[in-house]
């Protein structure tokens, strides 16, 4: 009886290891499925709470390093930390630099664990030769934005976020077919699985929504799948319920047409003290916004900080030239926060 009660101890035992062997290899064998075939988190769209971007070389940043006591200082010091776009301009950036201009930003965005925020600025005739005059000849313009497109590519898998061409959809320059033209192939260009594009949407207070979708439209069709969507409110200061409202109604047309998934990004860097008039170039009594990713919705993936604050849009109402820095206005801009 005791023989036959070890010889059925022994048999259960190897049964137990049997057992526990089989399920080791069925989770070492899960293990090494999901390290070869699940997939691992890739790029993502910009979504609130995300961390952006931080340039420690914006016209705030070296505002703020020439120190001192005064307000202009402190304004400056506040806008320096606030995750804002770093605009490409060829004026700026040629073709010959900006490919390691765009490379050290994505190397900077990485050591902060943050998503880098671009707008790229050099179409040909830009700004309809108003404030922000300049870009580039017809001819060399895709030159630029392909090594734009090189700089971007050093960091692959990781997000960036595009702001392609500002106000050059809404202002055409009355020549809409060339514009599209013009923007549908940068955005080939630059199109790629962790970039994510958004071309200029106008402003609730511009275009109607079906001007405006039209427009978006006839670059969505030229580039197709190269846009995430279109980017509102740019250099402006209307409200976040009124472009949150436009946009709504910008994607419920393109979808109506057959473009669907585009979303939207709104520039808040200057809508704290919401303006609709017609002005719109240095407006008196603007005040920032709420920072970059602080609310987004299924329609707007985020909103951002894409007009940097305490830069000039031209010289009027007594400010420098486009781009310029100006102390006064990011003491005013800073004043409810400050």
């Amino acid at each position: 009886m005791e023989k036959r009660r070890r010889r059925l101890s022994t048999v259960i035992g190897a049964v137990i290891v049997a057992v526990l062997g089989a399920a080791g290899v069925v989770v070492a064998g899960f293990v090494l499925w999901q390290m070869l075939f699940a997939p691992a988190e890739g790029p993502r769209p910009p979504a609130p709470g995300d961390a952006f971007f931080v340039s420690p070389d914006s016209f705030a940043a070296r505002a703020a390093a020439e120190g001192g006591e005064d307000a202009a200082t402190e304004a400056a010091a506040y806008l320096a930390a606030q995750p804002t776009a770093v605009w490409l301009t060829p004026e700026t950036y040629p073709t010959d630099s900006v490919t390691a201009a765009v490379e050290q930003i994505l190397a900077e965005a990485r050591a902060q664990d943050a998503v880098p925020l671009l707008a790229v600025y050099g179409l040909p005739d830009r700004d309809c030769g108003n404030f922000s005059a300049g870009g580039l000849d017809a001819a060399d313009y895709p030159g630029w934005i392909d090594a734009i497109a090189a700089g971007l590519a050093a960091e692959p898998a990781r997000s960036t976020v595009v702001i392609l061409e500002p106000d050059a959809l809404a202002l055409d320059c009355d020549r809409p077919e060339v514009r599209a033209a013009q923007i549908a192939d940068a955005a080939s260009r630059l199109a790629a699985e962790d970039t994510f594009l958004y071309v200029d949407g106008g402003h609730s207070n511009w275009r109607s929504p079906r001007e405006m979708a039209t427009l978006i439209a006839e670059v969505a069709e030229a580039a197709p799948g190269a846009l995430r969507g279109f980017a509102t409110n740019v250099s402006n200061a209307n409200s976040d319920a009124d472009e949150t409202a436009y946009a709504r109604q910008l994607v419920g047309q393109l979808e109506a047409w057959g473009f669907d998934d585009l979303h939207a990004v709104i520039d808040t860097s200057r809508n704290g003290a919401p303006h609709t008039g017609s002005e719109w170039c240095n407006v008196p009594g603007l005040r920032v916004g709420v920072p970059s990713g602080t609310w987004g919705d299924d329609v707007i993936d985020a909103n951002l900080w894409i007009k940097p604050p305490g830069e000039s849009d031209g010289t009027c109402n007594g400010g420098p030239p486009a781009g310029a820095w100006w102390p006064e206005a990011a003491v005013e801009l800073t004043r409810d926060v400050l």
